[in-house]
C-alpha cells in the first residue's frame, strides 16, 4: 500500500467527523479545485477508508475516523513505565517498528510510537499486516536492555498473555492465544505482535515490540487479509475509543518490558496457559524442513513449543516455524 500524500492526509482530516462536506467547501479549505478535490476522494479507498457522496450533501466518511488525541494520551499514560519515553504520532509510515528500529540504529534512542497508517506492516515471517487509516491500533515500543537477547526469550508470549488479560478484562470474550504471536479472538485473528532485536548477543541489546490490534475495522476488501479475522468492533457491536485503548495497551506492554528481563515468561505463564488454544490439540509443526506431528503440551519457561511426538517431549522454538492443527478447525 503506497503511502498517502499530504493532501489525501490534510483531506481525511477533514472527513474524520463523518459529517457531510461540500465539495465547494474542501476545495476552498485545501487550496484545490473541485475537481482535484473529487479526484483525490476517489484515492481514499485505497487506505481503507469508505467514501460516501450524495447531492447535495457533498461528501462525507461512512463512520467517520477516531484519531489518536495526542494531548489526551500523553495524559492518560502519566506515571506509566512508558510515560517518560518519547511519544512519537503520525498520520503515515511505513511501519512503527522499522520506524523505532531506524531511531535507535541513529542513536536517537527508543520510545513509542504509533501511526493511524501503515503502509508497509508487518507480521511474523514478513507476512503483511493490513493497517487502514484511522481504524485499529498500530503501535511499537522500543526498551533497551542490559542483557543479550536470551533474556527476552518468551517475551512475545508474555505480551500475548498481557495483552488477553487486559482485553479480557474490557469485556471481550472469547480470547485465545495461538504460539507464538497470534491473538485470537473466536478462533479469527484479532492482533498481532511483532518484536525485533537490535544489538550485542551478550548485551546489551535493544527490543521493539511491535502490536497491530484490529479495532473499528469492519469490512476489508476481498484477498486483502489471507486469514479469518475479527475485530472489536465486530465482536462488541460498538466503536471503541482508540485513545483510550492505546493508553491501556502501552501500559501494559511498557511495564513487562521493564519487567521481563529480570522476571522471564515465569510469572506470565499460568495466564498465558489459561488462553492457550494449542494445549492438548493434535498440531503439525513444519520446522527446518522436518514436519512433525504430535499434541501440543503448553510452553516451557523460555517461551518454547512443548510437543509430545513419537514418545518424546520436544521443545520448538518460533522462527521457522508454522503450527497447524492435525484436526479439527484451524486456528
Amino acid at each position: 500500500m503506497s503511502q498517502p500524500s499530504a493532501t489525501s492526509l490534510a483531506l481525511l482530516r477533514r472527513l474524520a467527523d463523518g459529517g457531510w462536506h461540500s465539495g465547494t467547501a474542501l476545495a476552498a479549505q485545501l487550496g484545490l479545485s473541485r475537481a482535484a478535490v473529487w479526484k483525490q476522494l476517489q484515492g481514499l479507498t485505497r487506505f481503507g477508508v469508505d467514501v460516501q457522496a450524495q447531492r447535495p450533501r457533498g461528501y462525507r466518511l461512512v463512520d467517520g475516523l477516531d484519531l489518536i488525541d495526542l494531548p489526551r494520551l500523553h495524559s492518560l499514560l502519566t506515571g506509566s513505565a512508558v510515560g517518560r519515553e518519547p511519544l512519537l504520532h503520525f498520520d503515515s509510515l511505513p511501519s512503527t517498528n522499522a520506524h523505532l528500529l531506524a531511531r535507535i540504529g541513529a542513536g536517537q534512542g527508543g520510545g513509542v510510537c504509533l501511526a493511524e497508517h501503515q503502509s508497509a506492516g508487518r507480521g511474523r515471517r514478513g507476512r503483511s499486516w493490513h493497517s487502514p487509516f484511522g481504524r485499529n491500533l498500530y503501535l511499537s515500543v522500543a526498551q533497551a536492555c542490559d542483557s543479550g537477547p536470551a533474556a527476552l526469550a518468551g517475551l512475545s508470549l508474555a505480551i500475548g498473555a498481557g495483552l488477553a488479560q487486559a482485553l479480557s478484562a474490557l469485556g471481550v470474550p472469547g480470547l485465545g492465544l495461538k504460539w507464538p504471536n497470534d491473538l485470537l479472538c473466536g478462533g479469527q485473528k484479532l492482533a498481532g505482535i511483532l518484536i525485533e532485536l537490535q544489538g550485542d548477543t551478550q548485551g546489551p541489546c535493544w527490543a521493539v515490540v511491535g502490536v497491530g490490534l484490529n479495532v473499528n475495522m469492519e469490512r476489508a476488501d476481498d484477498g486483502v487479509i489471507d486469514q479469518p479475522w475479527t475485530s472489536l468492533a465486530r465482536v462488541s457491536g460498538r466503536a471503541w475509543d482508540r485513545t483510550a485503548l492505546a493508553a491501556q495497551l502501552l501500559t501494559v506492554v511498557g511495564e513487562l518490558m521493564a519487567s521481563y528481563p529480570m522476571q522471564g515468561l515465569a510469572p506470565w505463564q499460568d495466564a498465558y496457559a489459561r488462553f492457550d488454544l494449542l494445549a492438548g490439540r493434535p498440531v503439525q509443526v513444519d520446522w527446518a524442513g522436518e514436519r512433525i506431528a504430535g499434541v501440543a503440551r503448553g510452553v516451557d519457561p523460555n517461551g518454547a513449543l512443548l510437543v509430545d511426538c513419537d514418545g518424546q517431549r520436544r521443545a520448538l522454538w518460533g522462527g521457522e516455524v508454522t503450527v497447524r492443527p492435525a484436526h479439527g478447525p484451524a486456528v
